[in-house]
């Protein structure tokens, strides 16, 4: 066993202890943040677990500097994390549009909770999930993972780093208040199972400049420190990252950064079918909120009512593929006045029906069963 791993094995874990450790298998070797409730244990745990593996770890002096300082990482060659809340994440995100410009591959937690402002600091809320693609400003396209169980939120975490390395672009990793503070069982596996499939990021061929693309749109990253002339800039660029300040040059590099990710979106798509092969209503869920929309169907289900739910992992890029191969009733349920039914409600063709609460609470599974009822008659 390497020094300071974690032995193969069943550990009983709150979420962002899962978060903490998924992020250290995956190879996460730096970390920099600032303490806000629910996820303040996330760099806690990363504060203990990180110089035991000769990993950094640094308190910040705010959210901006947070992620500053993960870019700066990872334009050195380590994966790079950082964990916040919703009033963390609006302030990020203006330093989130230089993580897309420069290509930079990090991981951003988002422990979600009751919104807008200082809401319900220690309860769960979904009322971020469009400030985790729309928050900073301009076109483009990042990844959004979304667990509903600790177990997940441990093991999603080596797609995470994985998705941001391959395609060299942020992710968010959105969790909940529920999940953030909640308790399980987990297992984790040998931590030489995990370290194969480690996705390593491309290198530069000789004389490829650091932003020219392959056939896959990504550039292959070079690193700062190892002799390379790099300029990574905010700014519109060329493929030498030297400012270019044209239409044609925004019109290039723009485009390019979003369809980087569109290009492969089906192999960035995670999603749960449950019980959807003869369904008529299908539940829309994500999160914690998906664990009593899943109890909420057998529910429906032993009356008789074909229901059944289809639970996005990948909420960015919206898995709409998803929505279209059914010709169900919909209904999405969410803790927040509607945001995923609206992209629900662009692809499907079938009526779509909300589910919301403002956050604090998930829905329970008899609200659900309520509102399947309604849908069915």
């Amino acid at each position: 066993m390497k020094k300071g791993y974690l032995k193969e094995g069943n550990y009983f874990w709150s979420g962002d202890i899962a978060a903490a450790e998924g992020a250290i298998a995956a190879g996460c070797r730096f970390y920099a943040g600032y303490p806000i409730t629910p996820s303040s244990e996330i760099a806690e745990r990363m504060a203990l677990r990180l110089p035991q593996l000769g990993g950094k770890f640094i308190e910040m002096e705010d959210e901006i500097g947070s992620i500053a300082a993960i870019i700066g990482a990872s334009w050195t060659g380590e994966r790079a994390m950082t964990a916040t809340s919703g009033p963390g994440v609006s302030l990020m995100n203006e330093n989130l549009g230089l993580a897309v410009m420069t290509e930079a591959p990090i991981v951003v937690v988002n422990a979600m909770r009751g919104a807008p402002s200082t809401g319900l600091p220690t309860l769960i809320g979904q009322g971020d999930l469009m400030q985790a693609h729309y928050g900073s400003q301009g076109s483009y396209e990042l990844v959004t993972l979304y667990p509903s169980t600790i177990q997940e939120t441990f093991d999603l975490m080596l797609h995470a780093f994985n998705f941001a390395e391959k395609y060299r672009v942020p992710v968010m990793y959105l969790i909940d208040g529920l999940l953030a503070h909640m308790y399980e069982s987990i297992y984790v596996p040998p931590i030489e199972e995990i370290e194969k499939k480690i996705v390593h990021r491309k290198r530069p061929k000789e004389g490829q400049l650091p932003y020219e693309p392959d056939e896959d749109l990504v550039p292959p990253m070079p690193l700062i420190g190892e002799g390379r002339n790099i300029h990574a800039t905010g700014l519109t660029h060329d493929e030498r990252g030297y400012p270019d300040l044209t239409p044609q040059a925004q019109e290039k590099l723009v485009r390019r950064l979003n369809e980087k990710i569109l290009k492969h979106e089906r192999d960035i798509w995670i999603v749960e079918e449950y019980m959807t092969e003869d369904a008529e209503t299908i539940v829309v869920s994500f999160g914690g909120e998906a664990r009593a929309v899943k109890a909420g169907v057998d529910l429906a289900r032993k009356e008789g009512i074909k229901a059944g739910m289809l639970r996005l992992i990948t909420i960015w890029p919206f898995p709409w593929e998803y929505i279209k191969k059914y010709t169900a009733d919909f209904v999405v349920a969410e803790l927040n006045y509607g945001q995923m039914y609206h992209k629900v409600k662009e692809y499907a063709e079938t009526p779509v029906h909300k589910l919301t609460k403002m956050g604090g609470e998930i829905h329970t599974p008899q609200e659900v069963l309520k509102k399947l009822r309604e849908v069915s008659q």
